[in-house]
Parts: structure tokens; C-alpha cells; sequence
């Protein structure tokens, strides 16, 4: 199990104990074998994919230590511990936490926060370090889960508006996604080549690129939650792909699931199918921002190394 941030601090600190400097991979490597981590959860990577979970955690939990003095850079990318820190490892602490850093070095507290000043939206900057000093969370984790929930949250409201929407509507819809994924050339030729099938859906066969290299079967189903496809649907659908001259790949859209058996169907068949259910559906519309607008948005930076390195 990957430890949190806190949890990593007293082991880094343990680690640079001979006061000799240690690069920042030598540190990963030590504090992995340390929580004896498998290679399945080194590779596990923050939602935003651009890091792993564990090296933003020891990344965070080295920050909080250079912040209070306990340790320094010597060069570029490497981490010694300063007298501070081997002051500290000396009274043999349990466990290294924010709580306790803002109780030993006053300048860490002033770093981190200041006392009764408010943010903008009124709150009190000690309730919001109270907040992180009960996290197991770092700052980035707590902004991606709640990013989380916030998408997870519109999914749930597009499925619903999707389901709620007229038929005429939906067909328009699907339209006008399946021509932002990239397929079907124009609005106006895919508008033409998928029809009506007078069902609560749709079907027809569009250009899976603009030069018409490839086609693609279309069928789209609206229907409400609980009225899943089952295997018969796509044996339907396999059918009439099978009976379209040269129409090898077909996608299959439903508001609504796909019966454990229909996907266990899909990939027995050598027609490629794929299968996109209503929160498929929602998914797809957020990423290409069909029926969705920005609302707000936060910019995150860094600090740049290389601008500030000298040599």
C-alpha cells in the first residue's frame, strides 16, 4: 500500500541520517524498498497521469521538509539533511507530521499559513491547515479528488439530461458527436448518412475519416434506465452489418447498458464492435464538450529549475 505524504517524511529523514546527499531517484528507490511497494504500485499514476502517485508523495513530503529547515539541496536534484534535522532524529520521533512541524519551527507555520488571515471566500487560513494536517492527502490529491467528484457529478447530470431529451433531439445529438469524434466527415453528410430507424433510435453508415478511407455501422438506441441490450440486439445489429457490402466495424450507442451477455458476445464475433454505454455516451460528450461549457478553471504552476539554475 502506497503510504501518504505525512507517513513518508520521518522515513526520508531517517534515510539522509549519515548526512551525506542523496540524489532524489536514490531516495525513491530507498523509501519504495522501505514500504516494500510492488512494481504494480510504483507504476500507479496521479489522475492527471503525468506522475506517479508515490513520487508526487515523496515529492510533497521532501517540500514540507526543506520548508521547515530539516533538509537542504545541496545541488541540483539531490537532498542532505541539515543539523535541524539531525536534531530531530536524535529525540527519536513516532512519526513526522504537519502538526508537528508547525509546532517545532515557527517559521514553518509562517510559511504555510499565517494566523487569522482570511482568503477571499471568508474562510480562516488555520482551518484550512487544520484541514491538511488531518489529510493523508497532499494539496494535488485533494484538488484531483474533488475534480473527481465534480466530473462524476456532471456525468450523472448529461446521463440524465440525454435520457430526458426528445427523440428527434437525441438523433441530433448523435449526430453532432459522432462528427466532433472525428467520423463522418461533415455535419451535413453524416446528418445525411445516419437515419431514422423509428425505434427510439437511429442507424447508418458514416466515413471513419474525412477521405472516406473506411466505413462504420451506427446504431444508436435511446432508451430509458434498465432497458439494457442484450445479446439478441447486437446479434441484430452484427446481422445487418454482415449484410452492408464491405462494412466490417460497427458502434453500437445506448443511453441506457449492455447485458453481461452482450459484451461477453463482442468479442467472440470477428466483426469489430464497440460498445458505447450511456455513461460511455456522457464521458464522450464531456471529453469533446458537446453539451457541457467551462465554468471555472485553476492553473497550478511550479516552480521552474532550470531558469533559477545558474551553472
Amino acid at each position: 500500500m502506497i503510504p501518504d505524504y505525512q507517513s513518508v517524511m520521518l522515513p526520508i529523514l531517517k534515510i539522509l541520517g549519515d548526512n551525506k546527499p542523496y540524489s532524489v531517484k536514490a531516495l525513491f528507490n530507498l523509501v519504495a524498498k522501505e514500504f516494500k511497494l510492488t512494481d504494480e504500485e510504483l507504476k500507479l499514476l496521479m489522475p492527471n497521469g503525468r506522475t506517479t502517485l508515490f513520487k508526487s508523495r515523496v515529492y510533497w513530503a521532501n517540500s514540507h521538509l526543506k520548508k521547515s529547515g530539516l533538509v537542504f539541496n545541496p545541488e541540483k536534484y539531490y537532498f542532505q539533511i541539515t543539523e535541524r534535522g539531525l536534531s530531530l532524529i536524535k529525540t527519536n520521533p513516532e512519526k513526522i507530521t504537519i502538526a508537528l512541524l508547525k509546532k517545532l519551527y515557527g517559521n514553518y507555520y509562517e510559511y504555510f499559513n499565517k494566523v487569522d488571515n482570511k482568503n477571499s471566500d471568508g474562510i480562516s487560513e488555520d482551518s484550512a491547515l487544520a484541514t491538511c494536517e488531518d489529510s493523508t492527502l497532499t494539496p494535488l490529491e485533494l484538488m484531483d479528488k474533488a475534480f473527481q467528484d465534480l466530473n462524476e457529478a456532471l456525468l450523472s447530470d448529461v446521463l440524465e439530461k440525454i435520457r430526458a431529451v426528445d427523440d428527434t433531439f437525441f438523433e441530433e445529438l448523435v449526430v453532432e458527436l459522432i462528427v466532433k469524434m472525428g467520423y463522418g466527415g461533415s455535419r451535413k453528410d453524416a446528418g445525411k448518412a445516419i437515419g431514422k430507424s423509428h425505434d427510439g433510435g437511429l442507424d447508418g453508415i458514416v466515413n471513419e475519416d474525412r477521405l472516406g478511407l473506411d466505413r462504420i455501422y451506427i446504431q444508436a438506441k435511446k432508451y430509458k434506465e434498465g432497458e439494457n441490450i442484450g445479446r439478441p440486439d447486437l446479434q441484430k445489429f452484427v446481422g445487418a452489418l454482415a449484410a452492408t457490402q464491405g462494412i466490417k466495424k460497427g458502434i453500437f450507442i445506448t443511453t441506457s447498458a449492455f447485458t453481461k451477455g452482450a459484451r461477453e458476445y463482442v468479442p467472440k464475433i470477428e466483426t469489430k464492435v464497440v460498445l458505447i454505454d450511456g455513461i460511455n455516451l456522457a464521458e464522450l460528450m464531456i471529453e469533446h464538450n458537446l453539451g457541457v461549457s467551462e465554468h471555472q478553471m485553476y492553473v497550478v504552476k511550479k516552480i521552474d529549475n532550470d531558469y533559477f539554475d545558474q551553472e
